[in-house]
């Protein structure tokens, strides 16, 4: 009876140890989630539930699914090869094929940093009345000084908590109105396409799947200081891995789910249309009062300067890779990577009249560069040469090109229907 109680009590004590350990891998994939629920996919999301109420939440869903994977298999590669997917590039692809696809990506994350810069940016001008140049300026300083740390710790820590603001925001804006949750039930589950919703469907698909998310995530994978001699201890890592990934993609998920739930049981039942995130914070006012107006512009402003700190941490890897360096913030490339990030975004902002029109552009850029980013990866980790016993099975390089695919579809509409 006593070896039985010390068998339970052993196996009790090596389950709550492994738990621990897990607690201390989560952090990675929040940070890649800040970049889905940042400034564009605010306006996409709210768009979708103002004009359609719960009829398109199955698109979170799916993008959702097809963002786990790709992220996943990204994250792969920075365990199995301790590189990030800009130094696997400039090490096993020739220059003549790497250097282009990792200029247009620095370009990429330029072009996120003025998305995320102007969100955040006209959350100051909501809340305080700042003009929208002035706060882009004060956005970009302060989340230089952020990743002038150089702590993964220290920033895994803000961006949590800056996502815990957001999520609390959305939760008590969603406990001030009626949301029919059966209907939303549904809507998560079953695919419908509205007429005239197509244009907004490939909106949010597009908006959730960004090139800067997949360098940022197969380096800061990295932050763990993974063994890579120790295969037990590396296949307990990937596992690891998996569930951060799952985790933090959940609740990008959860509260994308709930931009739509709030427009559609607060706007579509009044039959407002939303089409700017100022607009959308003056239609609060009358329909829920002062306080959920200043929440909505508290959360913007959060996932503003969280979204422009990964968005400056991508910059950083893609630029420091291309000269086989990981991001180090005391190096010179690390520093420079983050200039030509944060500097140009705000330059291009100074020369934009219409924030909206701003926006626009900037998912334009990010259509083009995309498809070369994940066919990039799946090569690479398909490529025994690369990933050796790691490298991609057959089913998992046909659904990564599936992904691929679709999601190259998606975005060459979107910029075809933006050029129109």
């Amino acid at each position: 009876m006593l070896n039985v109680f010390k068998n339970k009590f052993s196996q009790i004590h090596k389950q709550s140890k492994e738990a621990k350990e897990l607690l201390r891998f989560i952090g990675p994939g929040i940070l890649v989630t800040v970049g889905f629920i940042d400034p564009g996919n605010w306006a996409a999301n709210l768009a979708a539930g103002a004009d359609y109420g719960y009829a398109l939440l199955w698109v979170v869903t799916l993008s959702t699914l097809m963002l786990i994977l790709l992220q996943h298999n990204v994250a792969h590669l920075g365990i199995v090869t301790g590189e990030c997917l800009s130094e696997a590039a400039t090490r096993f692809l020739p220059k003549r094929i790497s250097r282009p696809i990792l200029v247009t990506a620095i370009m990429a994350a330029q072009a996120t940093a003025l998305a995320e810069i102007l969100g955040a940016a006209i959350a100051l001008n909501m809340l305080f009345g700042i003009p929208i140049m002035a706060g882009a300026v004060i956005t970009a300083v302060v989340c230089t000084l952020m990743l002038w740390t150089n702590s993964y710790s220290r920033l895994e820590t803000w961006i949590a908590g800056f996502v815990s603001v957001i999520a609390m925001s959305y939760l008590f804006e969603i406990s001030m109105v009626h949301v029919d949750w059966p209907q939303a039930v549904v809507s998560w589950t079953v695919p419908n396409i509205p007429a005239g919703s197509m244009l907004v469907v490939m909106s949010i698909l597009g908006a959730v799947i960004m090139p800067h998310n997949l360098f940022l995530h197969s380096e800061i994978i990295q932050s763990r200081h993974w063994n890579l001699e120790d295969k037990a201890l590396m296949e307990k890592q990937l596992r690891f891995e998996f569930v951060d990934t799952l985790f933090s993609m959940s609740i990008g998920w959860a509260i994308n789910s709930a931009m739509i739930l709030l427009a559609a049981a607060t706007f579509f039942v009044h039959g407002v249309s939303v089409s700017e995130l100022q607009q959308a914070q003056e239609l609060l006012v009358p329909l829920l009062g002062e306080n959920a107006a200043h929440i909505f512009a508290i959360a913007l402003l959060f996932a503003g300067i969280a979204s422009t700190t990964t968005a400056g941490m991508a910059g950083v890897t893609i630029f420091s890779g291309m000269f086989g360096e990981s991001y180090d913030m005391k190096d010179i490339h690390s520093r420079v990577g983050l200039l030509l990030t944060f500097v140009p975004a705000v330059i291009v902002l100074y020369f934009i009249n219409d924030p909206f029109w701003g926006l626009i552009v900037s998912q334009m850029l990010l259509s083009v560069q995309l498809p070369l980013t994940v066919f990039m990866q799946i090569w690479l980790t398909s490529s025994p040469k690369v990933m050796g016993t790691y490298a991609n099975k057959p089913f998992t390089k046909g659904l990564l090109y599936a992904v691929g695919f679709i999601v190259t579809a998606l975005n060459l509409y979107l910029l075809y229907v933006s050029l129109q």
